[in-house]
């Protein structure tokens, strides 16, 4: 079938190119010449015998959750429109699609502006795409977050752990410790930051970070 393909092909081609082209003799041998050329270098390095077959994507590894899919239900909540969205960013995320858990977010914002978890979640995927560093676009995404929702700690939280996870652990623990620093004691989040600090310092004492 492959074959037949080739010399309809060519055999279209020539004729198109004699009635339209206007060619001489000469020109023509050398066309000729040339298609001739092509069937043998497809006969050489092509498999005109063999079935076609679609080539599968390439497949993307896989990903464990990631740590803002682990603790936003317990700063941001879990049952609302932004929730939904950012539930299915976290599987894109799982499967290693980042572009698309990116792309997911910036859909729902486009029917919610004004939402801060959805401009949280954007900053984060957008980190996460950029292999863990703060890019210009994800630091917009926290600080349009942070604009929407000033007494909110969940920008300000979720900013400092994006840059944690980038390795800038000091600008990280400033954020946190700002945050408890106007914090009500028993506020519901609060052992959240406490925890994450304590990790922090827990790994400066053994040496892991600096």
């Amino acid at each position: 079938m492959g074959w037949v393909l080739i010399i309809v092909m060519a055999v279209l081609v020539f004729a198109g190119l004699w009635r339209f082209g206007r060619f001489d003799k000469v020109a023509l041998q050398f066309l000729g010449a040339a298609l001739l050329v092509a069937f043998a270098g497809y006969a050489w390095q092509g498999s005109p015998g063999l079935e076609g077959k679609p080539v599968p994507p390439p497949m993307r590894e896989k990903l464990p959750e990631t740590a803002f899919a682990e603790v936003r239900g317990g700063m941001l909540g879990e049952f609302d429109t932004a929730a939904r969205w950012l539930t299915i960013a976290d599987s894109y995320h799982r499967r290693g699609d980042t572009l698309n858990a990116a792309g997911v977010i910036s859909s729902a914002l486009r029917e919610h502006p004004n939402n801060p978890d959805l401009w949280v979640g954007l900053g984060n995927a957008l980190v996460i795409h950029a292999d863990g560093l703060m890019t210009p676009s994800a630091e917009l995404a926290f600080q349009r977050a942070a604009a929407i929702a000033p007494d909110h700690p969940g920008p300000k939280f979720f900013y400092g752990l994006a840059l944690a996870q980038g390795g800038k652990f000091d600008e990280a623990e400033a954020i946190w410790r700002g945050i408890l620093a106007t914090a009500p004691p028993d506020v519901s989040w609060r052992p959240m930051i406490e925890e994450r600090l304590m990790m922090l310092d827990q790994a400066r004492a053994m040496g892991m970070v600096r």
